[in-house]
Order: structure tokens, then C-alpha cells, then sequence
């Protein structure tokens, strides 16, 4: 019973570190976000001149190369994905954020309400 005990509370100490892992993740990229005005074109969940991060993380949950494809659509920027307007490149953005960002978007850009 003891044993059981511990390991239900490994297992919800683990949950949690991941949660809390995630959401200061979720944080960090929608700081990014912020910092390099990509929340003046796009939104959580509605479009404004570019698609809502839940629609690019719709379009794009099954493709396996879409995590490549949107860093170097955040990079390069570029049109024709969404319609005609384009994306201004945003060069500047470490790999590491350019990850970061891409991750998030991904996953529906939790957290950023």
C-alpha cells in the first residue's frame, strides 16, 4: 500500500512539473510574440490580417514537416499560405525563439488569452 502511495505521488509530482513546465513555455512565446508584433496580425483564436494560431495549428496538426515549414515562414516570411497579404520576415529571431514560437503556435498558442 505504501509503495502504491509513493508511486501515485511520483507520478502527479511529474504531471505537474510538466505543467508547470508548459505553461512557463506558454509564457516565454507569448512574450516573444508580443515583443515582435506577431500579435498584431494574429490572434488566438480569430483572424485578424493574418490566421488565428488555432487555425495554423488546425491546418497543420498531421503534417510532420509543418514545425520546418513555419520556421522559415516566421524567418523568411512570405505569402500564399493564407491569401495575398504577406508575412514581413522576422530575421532577426534566435533559433531558439523561432523554436519556441513555432512549438506554441503549433499547439493552439495556449495560454495566451
Amino acid at each position: 500500500m505504501q509503495a502504491l502511495k509513493l508511486l501515485s505521488f511520483c507520478a502527479l509530482f511529474l504531471l505537474c512539473s510538466f505543467c508547470v513546465q508548459a505553461t512557463t513555455e506558454d509564457a516565454k512565446a507569448k512574450a516573444v510574440a508580443k515583443q515582435n508584433a506577431c500579435l498584431g496580425c494574429h490572434a488566438v483564436d480569430k483572424k485578424i490580417v493574418g490566421p488565428s494560431f488555432q487555425a495554423v495549428a488546425k491546418k497543420y496538426a498531421n503534417d510532420p514537416s509543418a514545425k520546418e515549414f513555419l520556421k522559415n515562414k516566421i524567418l523568411k516570411g512570405g505569402s500564399g499560405s493564407w491569401g495575398v497579404v504577406p508575412m514581413p520576415a522576422n530575421a532577426k529571431l534566435s533559433d531558439t525563439d523561432v523554436a519556441l514560437l513555432t512549438t506554441w503556435i503549433l499547439r493552439g498558442a495556449p495560454s495566451a488569452n
